[in-house]
């Protein structure tokens, strides 16, 4: 099966579909750190740095499965979806770029990776009618990477958009669960005390709360909901574009290294990473988890 992968970032949608047994073909992206990495990655692949509003469709190869991840921070509550913010409109617009690649290539299948959220936009309604128009049935499916393979709780939604007279319910496998204590390497990593001088009193607050929950092991997220600490014996939570998750050991603190950020991701052990520690890891939260991808692939394989 050849693929494509519009919006392709740092490389999870292709690296699940290398997984699943497809040849990726193609991959864009306007970010050029990312397409960088991507290269690095899948050698193999044509690589084009560009706005894909701008695309012309003719220059991409014929394919038989689309992969989209459209950006999403205009949709996220995460990213406060402010009501009539420029940068989340143009950001939501990027969906649209999907309809023009299905317009002129009109592939047996696409899968278009997104937050929840994206069902809620304005315009999903109009967008779904684009793609009927053009003969695709759209069957949404919202997901945690946690039921499929990856050691991390990230909530998804993967739109599955097939010629085809009905919507496509995939039937996809619940794995159990891989807890964070996976990939953590605790002889590893730039270690400091809890008691550091000038440690904030939030973040003593919730080592504290995380000890009374937890022991002596465990995460606490140094933003976001979790106040309490996480249990190393869960799935982590959701890996995000800047550092959010520290381990607590005993008296000794640190925060997650950009290879076990790739681990949480469910990237192979050979996935290249920049060293710049803070690129490496905004790559990692804006990625697809593929291993999960590798589960939905198979699964549409076989459903098709």
């Amino acid at each position: 099966m050849k693929v494509i992968d519009l919006f392709a970032g740092a490389g999870g949608f292709s690296t699940g579909a290398n997984m699943a047994g497809c040849e990726v073909a193609w991959a864009a992206n306007h970010w050029p750190d990312a397409v960088e990495w991507h290269s690095r990655n899948h050698p193999d692949a044509a690589h084009v740095c560009q706005d894909l509003h701008q695309a012309d469709w003719s220059q991409v190869p014929a394919h038989d499965l689309m992969l989209a991840s459209p950006c999403c921070q205009g949709h996220s509550k995460a990213r406060g979806k402010a009501s009539g913010n420029p940068q989340h409109d143009a950001s939501r617009s990027t969906a649209w770029a999907v309809v023009s690649a299905a317009e002129y290539h009109r592939p047996p299948a696409i899968l278009v990776e997104n937050v929840p959220e994206f069902l809620d936009w304005q315009l999903f309604h109009p967008w779904v009618l684009a793609m009927q128009e053009l003969g695709y049935a759209v069957s949404p499916h919202v997901v945690d990477a946690a039921d499929l393979g990856a050691p991390q709780n990230r909530v998804r939604m993967f739109l599955v958009l097939t010629q085809s007279v009905e919507p496509l319910k995939l039937n996809l496998p619940t794995l159990n669960y891989l807890p964070a204590s996976s990939f953590i390497n605790f002889d590893t990593g730039r270690w400091q005390p809890v008691e550091k001088l000038g440690r904030a009193t939030a973040t003593l607050e919730r080592v504290k709360a995380g000890r009374a929950t937890h022991g002596e092991r465990f995460l606490i997220s140094y933003y976001g909901n979790t106040k309490t600490g996480r249990s190393l014996d869960r799935p982590i939570g959701t890996i995000t574009t800047r550092d959010r998750w520290a381990i607590v050991d005993g008296v000794r603190m640190r925060m997650l290294s950009r290879w076990e950020c790739r681990s949480a991701m469910s990237f192979p052990n050979t996935y290249q990473l920049p060293d710049n520690h803070r690129l490496a890891v905004h790559l990692l939260g804006n990625a697809v988890c593929p291993t999960p991808v590798s589960h939905i692939i198979r699964a549409l394989q076989q459903a098709a």
